[in-house]
C-alpha cells in the first residue's frame, strides 16, 4: 500500500524543519522543541493513517452501482446519470477526495459530489454524469480517489489511491432512432401508426413532389414536356410514391472516415443521417435493409419493418465504431495482450500473481474465464490466432477502445462496395426501390458505374450521401495576416471540393442522385 502526503502535509513538514533550523541558529531550545513536536505528528500521522486505511480495507470497503442492470443505453450527446455507492463497513471514519471515473475516451464524466465523507459502517451515495460522444459501445471500467483518514475528525494528513474495478456498459444509439424507439406504440404487435397508406398497385402515385433534371433511366412517361419547352432542358416529374418501398441503406465504416474530433467526424455524421433516414421509412411502414462494410463484408439485415428492425439497426450500428478487428487495429498482439493485463489485473481476485507477464495462453484463458463480467457480448473479431481473437474479444466485451490503422482501408472497402450492390441488383426475393449510400466516391477501376447503371435500369432510385467533413478545415486568420495553418487549411478545403465535384459529374453520369 502507497502513502501520499497532501499539500498540507508538505507544508507542516518545510514549516517544522525550518524552525528547527532557526532554533539551532539562533540557540533557542523551545523553537527547536516545537519544530521537532510537528516533524513528529507528520511521522505519527502516516502511522495512523496507515494503521486506519488498512482497517478499512480489510473489515470491507467497496463500490457498488444501485441499478442491477449491466449496461445503459442513451442517446449520442445526451446525459445520464448512474447512480453507485462506496460502502464503508468499517470502525473508523475515512474521506474520499478527487473521485473520478475510469472510463472510455470516448465518454465524459463527471462524478457528483467530487469529496465524500464515509463515517464508520456507513454508505454514501454518489453519481456519475455520462455523456457519449460517439455512436458505440463504450464502458465505465470503475472508480478511482484517494482515501484519507481523518483522525480527530481533522482533515488526513496522508491519503491513499485506491481503484475500484466495477464495469459497467453504456451504449450510445443515434438520437433519431432512439427517438423512434422510445416513442409509445400499442396494440399486440408494440407496433406504431404508419405514415400515410399504402396504393392498391405498385407504381408512381398521384401527387407531384418535384420537377428535376431527366438522369439516365427515367422513363420518357415521366418527361414533363412543357416546362422543357419552356426552360430549353430535359425534365422529369418526380411523384410521391405511397407504396411501401424496400429500401436499402448501404455504409461505408472505413477507419479513416472515423478521424476527426468524437461527434464531428465524416463518419459520424454519416452515422447519424442514416439513422434519421432509416426512422423515415420505418416510420411510413417501408421495408428496410441495412449492410455495413468495410475492408470486409461486414453485418447484412434483410429488408423488415418495424421497432424490431429499428433496434438491429441500432445494434448494428454500435459496432460500426468497434476497431478490434485485426485488419482494422493499429496494435499488435503483444501490445494488445498488455491492455488486458491492465485492465484484468484489478478485476482478478488474485490480481494475476500467478501469472507470468509473457505467458500469453494463461492470460488468454484467464481473459476468457473473466469475460462473463463483461457488460457487453460482441461478435468474435477477426484475428491471426485463436489467441489473439480471445484477446481482442475481451476487449470489445468491455468497451476498451484501440487505436485504428494508420494506413486505411479505402481500396478494399470500394471494391467491397461493388460487389454488394451487385448482391443487391440480382435479389429477387427484396427487389429494392430505393438504395441509399453512404462513402467516398467509388473508385475507376471497381466499375461501381456499371452496377450503378444496372439499379437505374431496373427503376431502382440510387442517392449518395459522400463524407462532410470536420469544419476545422475553414481558413483560421489571426490578426488579418494569413498563417500556415490557415494556408494548408485552405490548400486541404480547395482539394477536397475539387476532388467532390469530380466525383458529383462522375455520379451523376451513372443516374445516382446526389444527397446533400
Amino acid at each position: 500500500m502507497q502513502l501520499h502526503p497532501t499539500r498540507s502535509t508538505f507544508q507542516v513538514a518545510v514549516a517544522g524543519a525550518a524552525l528547527v533550523a532557526v532554533g539551532v541558529a539562533v540557540k533557542a531550545a523551545p523553537a527547536i522543541a516545537f519544530g521537532g513536536a510537528m516533524l513528529l505528528a507528520v511521522t505519527l500521522g502516516r502511522s495512523l493513517a496507515l494503521t486506519a486505511i488498512t482497517r478499512i480495507r480489510v473489515s470491507g470497503f467497496e463500490m457498488v452501482w444501485s441499478s442491477t442492470k449491466r449496461i445503459t443505453t442513451a442517446p449520442r450527446d445526451s446525459e445520464v446519470v448512474l447512480e453507485a455507492e462506496l460502502r464503508n463497513r468499517g470502525a473508523d471514519e475515512v474521506r474520499g477526495v478527487n473521485l473520478r471515473a475510469v472510463a472510455s475516451s470516448m465518454l465524459d464524466v463527471t462524478i457528483d459530489p467530487p469529496i465524500i465523507d464515509l463515517p464508520a459502517s456507513s454508505t454514501v451515495r454518489f453519481e456519475m454524469h455520462v455523456r457519449g460522444k460517439r455512436v458505440g459501445r463504450w464502458g465505465v471500467h470503475g472508480l478511482a480517489l484517494e482515501v484519507r483518514g481523518t483522525p480527530l475528525c481533522g482533515d488526513g494528513l496522508y491519503e491513499v489511491p485506491l481503484l475500484f474495478a466495477n464495469p459497467h456498459g453504456i451504449e450510445v444509439m443515434p438520437r433519431p432512432l432512439s427517438t423512434m424507439l422510445q416513442t409509445a406504440r400499442g396494440g399486440r404487435a408494440r407496433r406504431g401508426t404508419e405514415e400515410g397508406r399504402s396504393a392498391p398497385l405498385a407504381g408512381d402515385g398521384d401527387q407531384l413532389r418535384e420537377l428535376r433534371e431527366r438522369a439516365p433511366g427515367d422513363a420518357f412517361k415521366h418527361i414533363a414536356w412543357k416546362a422543357s419547352a419552356r426552360r430549353g432542358l430535359l425534365l422529369v416529374r418526380e411523384m410521391e410514391r405511397e407504396e411501401r418501398d424496400v429500401v436499402w441503406l448501404v455504409l461505408d465504416t472505413s477507419v479513416e472516415l472515423w478521424a476527426g474530433e468524437p461527434g464531428k467526424a465524416p463518419l459520424d455524421i454519416a452515422v447519424n443521417e442514416l439513422a434519421a433516414v432509416a426512422a423515415r421509412h420505418l416510420a411510413r411502414g417501408d421495408r428496410v435493409g441495412f449492410v455495413m462494410f468495410a475492408s470486409h463484408a461486414g453485418t447484412r439485415l434483410a429488408p423488415a419493418t418495424g421497432p424490431l428492425q429499428a433496434t438491429r439497426i441500432v445494434r448494428a450500428l454500435a459496432s460500426a465504431a468497434s476497431m478490434t478487428d485485426a485488419d482494422r487495429c493499429e496494435l499488435s498482439e503483444l501490445e494488445i495482450a498488455s491492455r488486458v493485463l491492465e485492465h484484468l489485473r484489478p478485476l482478478d481476485p488474485r490480481s494475476l500473481s500467478d501469472l507470468l507477464r509473457k505467458d500469453l495462453d494463461a492470460l488468454s484463458a484467464r481473459a476468457e474465464m473473466m469475460r462473463s463480467r463483461a457488460p457487453f457480448a460482441p461478435r468474435l473479431p477477426s484475428a491471426q490466432s485463436p489467441r489473439e481473437q480471445r484477446l481482442r474479444h475481451y476487449l470489445a466485451a468491455f468497451g476498451i477502445e484501440v487505436p485504428p490503422r494508420a494506413d486505411g482501408e479505402r481500396h478494399k472497402a470500394s471494391a467491397f462496395l461493388a460487389e454488394l450492390l451487385e448482391r443487391i441488383v440480382r435479389d429477387k426475393k427484396a427487389r429494392p426501390s430505393i438504395v441509399h449510400v453512404w462513402a467516398p466516391p467509388p473508385n475507376a477501376e471497381n466499375h461501381v458505374d456499371r452496377t450503378l447503371r444496372k439499379l437505374r435500369g431496373a427503376h431502382v432510385e440510387v442517392r449518395w450521401s459522400m463524407p462532410v467533413f470536420d469544419p476545422s478545415l475553414e481558413a483560421r486568420t489571426t490578426g488579418g495576416s494569413a498563417t500556415v495553418d490557415g494556408v494548408v487549411h485552405d490548400a486541404v478545403r480547395i482539394r477536397v471540393r475539387a476532388a467532390q465535384t469530380r466525383a458529383e459529374r462522375m455520379l451523376r453520369g451513372s443516374g445516382v442522385r446526389l444527397r446533400p
